[in-house]
């Protein structure tokens, strides 16, 4: 039996990572059962589970196509009585979310065995009724996904907009504190990590209830001893600017601190974590960066003036390193900015550039190719570097490529390249380049390549196949393979 990814998992399907589609939460097990039309009845394990996508198999062990977090649907056509216990372990370790287990053809009624592996395993077990087509099931997940990141995207919007406005206030520390607090649930501070305690012993009194050590500045309930203690350690990782941000969860309390600059830190407690709350606090952190930063008023402006009168940006900028920055992707470009720590961005029609002094991270909802650390008068290299690792980045389907050394592609001139690879890839669709590459990037794995590229894996193989053909090459040829890898790299 083959492997169907039905949908595919945000960010690849990899549960708590997602990357893929902007900001898209989950979607609650509950929520599903509660749909009117799909008749899903809840068997076995627990009732609450998170659900990033699904995924239909009819094999005796799918396991090393999935990539944690999916809804698994069977009909059970490889399952036996006897083998249940072992196939609800395997999806266990492989961290499915549930299974759906479709009655008829195959099965009257859900094995009973099935039903206590489930439950022995924690693995949530929902009946999908013989009315109820797989398809229509994973149908209702993206719908409920796709409303779930509208919901979120409104609200880092709304929180975007409210950051702003409390940024602009005569006091905008305790103001934007206040407003983040609000927006994220929990407590936030303003900290100087120079006068937090060095033990566990002083940081909580160092901190003090509601307030924060140099600042006085902090909003929302305060956490508890040992989040505070917590909270405070991960502020001195960040205040000497090694870090940009650092995370830590103390029992059901999210903690996190973002560096700001000056040995300043903002700190975070927060009841659990949404898809959006990152880039919120990344919001808040730039703008208080901003507004707290110890300069001269107009040096920006100066710095602008001596760019465009000079043209030298090794004058009108800090020593550094700066990372450029090319993105694609659906999201704000504002609060890609934010999240990444800067203003300086260019919004272009195919895309975005930026310049950060900070090492950039994976970012939901964007592909990025990141320079290597460079000094303000390297900064046209740079561009050229980020250009080439987004164009990577973009044919392996990853969230973040980062510049290496070119190693073979450098030896040759771009132009030549480009011209080898037009020779050589001519006979091919854009559909079959797409195809090639994706199949190229997974390996050679029919599986992975169609759940990549959204399409079954006998659609994967009946193309290459035609790539073949149409190259007349052999492409179980190792040497084939890098020519062919060479010159999908340097196409657009």
């Amino acid at each position: 039996m083959s492997e169907v990814p039905v949908t595919p998992s945000p960010g690849g399907g990899r549960a708590g990572a997602p990357a893929g589609e902007p900001m898209t939460p989950p979607v609650e097990l509950a929520g599903l059962l509660g749909e009117r039309g799909l008749g899903l009845r809840h068997l076995a394990g627990p009732a609450v589970a998170e659900v990033h996508g699904v995924h239909a198999s009819e094999m005796a062990d799918p396991s090393p196509y999935l990539l944690g977090g999916e809804l698994l649907l069977t009909a059970g056509a490889e399952l036996t009585e006897a083998g249940a216990a072992a196939y609800v372990g395997r999806l266990t370790r492989a961290g499915a979310a549930a299974l759906g287990f479709g009655v008829t053809p195959v099965h009257e009624v859900v094995p009973p065995g099935l039903a206590e592996a489930c439950e022995r395993y924690g693995l949530p077990l929902v009946e999908v009724p013989p009315g109820t087509p797989f398809t229509a099931v994973a149908r209702s997940v993206g719908r409920l996904m796709a409303e779930a990141r509208t919901r979120e995207l409104r609200r880092v919007a709304e929180a975007q907009q409210a950051l702003a406005a409390a940024a602009a206030r005569p006091d905008p520390v305790p103001a934007v504190l206040s407003r983040l607090a609000a927006s994220l649930g929990g407590w936030a501070a303003l900290l100087d990590a120079a006068t937090v305690g060095t033990g566990p012993a002083g940081t909580a009194g160092a901190i003090g209830p509601g307030a924060a050590p140099g600042t006085g500045a902090a909003a929302g309930a305060v956490p508890g001893a040992g989040a505070l203690d917590a909270v405070a350690a991960l502020a001195r990782r960040v205040a000497p600017g090694a870090a940009a941000t650092a995370t830590d969860s103390l029992g059901a309390t999210s903690l996190a601190a973002y560096a700001l600059g000056g040995g300043r830190v903002l700190a975070l407690a927060t009841p659990g974590r949404t898809p959006g709350d990152h880039t919120i606090a990344s919001i808040a952190a730039v703008l208080l960066s901003l507004v707290t930063a110890e300069r001269p008023a107009g040096d920006e402006a100066a710095a602008l003036t001596r760019l465009l009168l000079d043209g030298d940006p090794a004058g009108a900028l800090a020593p550094g390193p700066w990372y450029a920055v090319h993105a694609r992707g659906g999201g704000d470009p504002q609060a890609l900015a934010a999240a990444l720590g800067t203003v300086l961005l260019d919004p272009r029609g195919d895309g975005v550039r930026l310049l950060t002094d900070r090492e950039p991270g994976p970012q939901p909802g964007w592909r990025l190719g990141v320079s290597a650390p460079a000094a303000p008068g390297a900064l046209a290299t740079a561009g050229a570097q980020a250009r080439r690792a987004l164009v990577r980045a973009e044919a392996a389907r990853t969230p973040l490529a980062r510049h290496t050394d070119p190693g073979f592609a450098g030896l040759v001139g771009e132009a030549e390249a480009r011209a080898h690879a037009e020779a050589l890839l001519g006979p091919l669709s854009p559909a079959l380049r797409d195809t090639l590459r994706g199949w190229l990037a997974h390996h050679g794995s029919w599986d992975r390549a169609a759940a990549a590229l959204g399409v079954h894996r006998n659609t994967v193989r009946q193309r290459i196949a035609r790539c073949a053909a149409l190259l007349d090459r052999d492409l179980d040829d190792p040497d084939v393979r890098m020519e062919l890898w060479f010159a999908l790299r340097v196409l657009p």
